[in-house]
């Protein structure tokens, strides 16, 4: 424990409002001393011990005056040291006795050593005083620490601090503000409470600078302790203390707060004003800023540069450009349109405005630009989808000989994978290797997100795996980018490996969500639902539609429901997620009545909506609802139907079998159909074996897709069913040319949380023997009932059905029988197909949840088939 004695002797601290004339110290204004070069400083730093003029002898006790050389001594090295001449200073410090220096002396050279940083120069002053056995005492000490302090150096500073008896507030000040300098706000709160502890008095100084200190580190309970304190010592009605009060509850998310200290303030001046508008600003509240910008203006106070960049990022906040514009122009006039801040202030009001020219005009007519206007550029350019322009200016500012900063190369990063720009991305990441920017978090962080946001994971991989030290945004950025690059598996066992290393966060367990929906992973997805639970995370609205949406997508629409009906806020997503999965289950008309209940609640529909009930409609066989909500759309929302409204129409047309109506349809089509409208109508031409009208079709499409093999697959399916063999050959020969699909047929079943995969062709699959066995079974006792196999399918004339086997796997029925074999008798088997279903699996199914008795959810590329008792819900609209 600091050891602190009181002594009656005079302070050398006067406060800057009160000021007496008895005393020789002087403070300024920001609450530190200065200590003047005068021979009048050695009389005042002295002034507790007496006579200046005495000398100082080994022992540290006072004698009488000594005789005139000495006196000229002192005298001499005082003159050099008001001149700032360190060399002679030093000189006659090092040849003098011991016994010939005074107090004042020390001091004087102290000062200058503080005054021009001469830290080496202060250390052997310091040295000589050790060897002089000169006690540290009075003002000696204190002016030690604070050359010490001054130089930089705050380790000794605060040695000799630590060792003195220090009641001079302005020491306490100088540590309190160089720790805040380097970041250890820690340090200085915990000075600050051993001052108060130890009846140091606090000054304005102080309390700025704790408050500072307390902001940063968002200590509202201890800064409301201090607000207390100063207003007991009276400094309630400071403007330098109240402006860092306001300061402080601003950033510690009070703004009420600041508001009434600003309300109670008599003596407002230009930085109170700015700390309101510019904390307004900060805390989203950029109106209000505004509006006080407004009233500072009807009274009277004359604005500075501080403020008309603070009204600038208001009105760049809440986007009002009128405003801005108004101030632009009085910036002008009053001559702040060559300061810098100010440009690059404006430059973003008018990108975050909208106004792209107005922020370019002032770009390139800047006689000087700095990293900070070239960032701002490239962070408009990118936000609004110009990453052309945006990388454009990143290579003139490498050209300028400006050199970009941690925040463009992020920047730049962003606008790479917005625009999918791989080859700018790859550039930009030489940049940054070359430069050794790639150790910063935020950089790696940038780069990976650039890279999955252009489909090169194996890049984002490499960054990842490289990385000393990863941040929940490291991981999340990887989870999200497998997710969305079709890469659930990666996904999910990367989410597997981060919960060993961090606590996943609800950015983490909404990325992986969709991942569990893409693979039907239900028991995965329930974790992650009760993750949520018990973290008092599944509340937010974005959560609980991509919960919604796992449970449709995992086919337990049940609890998908219940979860919507207990959601206390329902949003546009909430109602499309849920009309959309009642579509894919086949259960058109709860998705009818989810729709009219959203209508009825006030949510208006948008384009997405209209796709979500027509396709309900048409996996339902709904037609003339489905038209009349085509109708709605147009007519009564004024939206204008895009290709996936038409693609849907068709498809609905074509599954009714009205096919020439549906092909009148496509060619009256406003817009030009693309291949997704012509393939609707050829699925329609297979299920109700139009040949000729197939033929027609195919046509359009190859011309559109000329390498899409589903197609031709498709149209060689319907020559099968109507055996057209010769057709069939050389659409084999086509597809032989082009390959093999890349990814097999397969199907999947989980169990426990584990996947069981099957894939076509693959026979290693565990208890091989005894599914096929059971496979076999149920076939056999399917025929003795009156099933025969459907070989119109085969596309070659003459093949058996297990000649077909290698094209379509029938890999679903060997995960619905590992099911049956895996789960209890009637538990739900969940089987989730890469691919269509085939016919004669889904006959197969059919059968199976009938003589069994579970029934099947089976998801496929398609929509879910639900099958119960011998039925599928999807009725036959597959």
């Amino acid at each position: 424990m600091l050891l602190l004695t009181k002594t009656t002797s005079t302070t050398m601290w006067v406060s800057p409002q009160h000021h007496c004339p008895g005393q020789n110290s002087i403070t300024s204004q920001n609450g530190s001393v200065s200590f003047p070069k005068s021979s009048t400083t050695s009389r005042a730093v002295s002034s507790n011990m007496g006579n200046p003029h005495t000398a100082l002898p080994p022992s540290g006790s006072f004698k009488k005056p000594i005789n005139q050389p000495i006196t000229d001594c002192n005298t001499q090295i005082r003159k050099f040291c008001e001149v700032g001449n360190l060399k002679m200073t030093m000189d006659l410090v090092c040849n003098a006795q011991k016994s010939e220096l005074e107090l004042a002396t020390y001091c004087s050279v102290l000062q200058l050593c503080a005054d021009f940083k001469f830290l080496d120069e202060g250390r052997k002053v310091h040295s000589f005083i050790d060897s002089c056995g000169i006690e540290m005492q009075n003002a000696l000490a204190p002016k030690l620490a604070f050359m010490y302090l001054s130089c930089g150096d705050l380790r000794e500073g605060r040695r000799v601090f630590d060792r003195m008896a220090n009641e001079k507030v302005f020491l306490w000040n100088m540590l309190l503000s160089e720790y805040a300098k380097i970041g250890n706000f820690e340090e200085s709160i915990m000075l600050y409470e051993r001052m108060v502890e130890f009846g140091v008095e606090a000054n304005s100084y102080t309390f700025s600078c704790i408050l500072k200190c307390l902001a940063a580190k968002k200590s509202v309970a201890k800064g409301e302790r201090v607000h207390g304190y100063l207003l007991k010592l009276g400094f309630g009605a400071y403007n330098t203390v109240v402006n860092s009060l306001i300061a402080f509850y601003f950033k510690c998310g009070r703004p009420e707060s600041a508001h009434k200290l600003f309300d109670e303030l008599c003596d407002r001046d230009v930085i109170t004003w700015n700390s309101m508008i510019s904390g307004y600003t900060a805390n989203s509240l950029a109106e209000k800023g505004v509006e006080v910008f407004i009233d500072m203006l009807c009274t009277g106070i004359r604005v500075d540069l501080a403020t008309i960049v603070s009204v600038l990022a208001a009105c760049s906040n809440v986007g009002v450009i009128s405003l801005g514009r108004s101030l632009h122009a009085y910036a002008i006039k009053a001559g702040f349109n060559k300061e810098i801040t100010f440009n690059n202030t404006l430059i973003g009001m008018y990108m975050n405005c909208g106004d792209i020219d107005g922020a370019s005009r002032i770009f390139y007519n800047l006689g000087e630009r700095s990293v900070v206007s070239c960032t701002s550029m490239i962070a408009g350019y990118a936000r609004d989808g110009l990453s052309d322009k945006a990388i454009a200016v990143f290579h003139e500012m490498k050209m300028e000989g400006i050199k970009p900063d941690i925040f463009s190369v992020t920047s730049i990063l962003h606008a790479c994978a917005c625009s999918g720009s791989l080859e700018d991305g790859k550039e930009v990441h030489n940049y940054i290797r070359e430069n050794n920017m790639d150790l910063d978090v935020s950089v790696s962080n940038a780069l990976m997100d650039m890279y999955a946001k252009c489909g090169s994971m194996e890049d984002a991989l490499s960054i990842f795996s490289q990385m000393p030290i990863k941040d929940i945004v490291s991981w999340n950025t990887m989870i999200g980018g497998y997710s969305k690059n079709s890469m659930p598996n990666e996904a999910i066992h990367l989410f597997g490996e981060m919960q060993q290393e961090l606590k996943p966060d609800i950015v983490t367990l909404t990325c992986v969500l969709p991942s569990c929906a893409s693979l039907a992973a239900l028991d995965r997805g329930r974790e992650v639902h009760a993750h949520l639970l018990r973290n008092g995370l599944a509340f937010d609205n974005y959560v609980v539609n991509a919960l919604i949406d796992m449970y449709v997508k995992c086919g337990a629409l049940v609890l998908a429901q219940s979860l919507f009906d207990k959601s206390p806020v329902k949003d546009l997503v909430s109602w499309v997620v849920m009309v959309a999965g009642y579509g894919m289950h086949g259960f058109g008309r709860e998705a009818i009545a989810a729709f009219k209940k959203m209508r009825k609640a006030g949510i208006v529909p948008d384009e997405v909506s209209f796709i979500s009930i027509l396709h309900a409609c048409s996996h339902s066989g709904l037609l003339h609802e489905g038209w009349r909500f085509f109708d709605i759309m147009r007519n009564d929302c004024n939206i204008k139907p895009k290709v996936e409204h038409y693609a849907c129409m068709v498809d609905l047309l074509a599954r009714s079998g009205k096919l020439s109506k549906a092909y009148r349809f496509v060619e009256t089509m406003p817009i030009e159909p693309d291949a997704s409208v012509w393939g609707a109508l050829l699925c329609g031409c297979r299920i109700h074996h139009d040949v000729k009208l197939a033929e027609k079709v195919a046509e359009h499409i190859f011309k559109l897709e000329p390498d899409n093999m589903r197609y031709y697959v498709l149209i060689a399916t319907i020559y099968a069913e109507a055996e057209k063999w010769e057709e069939v050959k050389k659409l084999k020969e086509r597809i032989g040319r082009h390959g093999s699909r890349k990814n097999p047929c397969c199907s999947w079943v989980e169990i426990k949380g584990k996947h069981h995969i099957f894939v076509a062709g693959d026979n290693s699959y565990p208890q091989a023997k005894t599914i096929d066995s059971l496979i076999k079974e149920w076939s056999t006792k399917m025929k003795a009932e009156g099933y025969f196999p459907k070989l119109r399918y085969a596309l070659t004339k003459g093949e058996h059905m297990q000649k077909e086997t290698p094209r379509c796997g029938h890999t679903e029925r060997r995960a619905m029988a590992f099911g049956i074999m895996s789960f209890p008798p009637g538990k739900i088997i969940r089987i989730t197909k890469n691919l269509r279903v085939c016919s004669d699996c889904h006959e197969m199914a059919k059968y199976v949840s009938n003589k069994v008795g579970s029934e099947i959810v089976l998801r496929d590329s398609n929509r879910f088939h639900h099958f119960k008792n011998g039925s599928c819900s999807c009725r036959g609209y597959w």
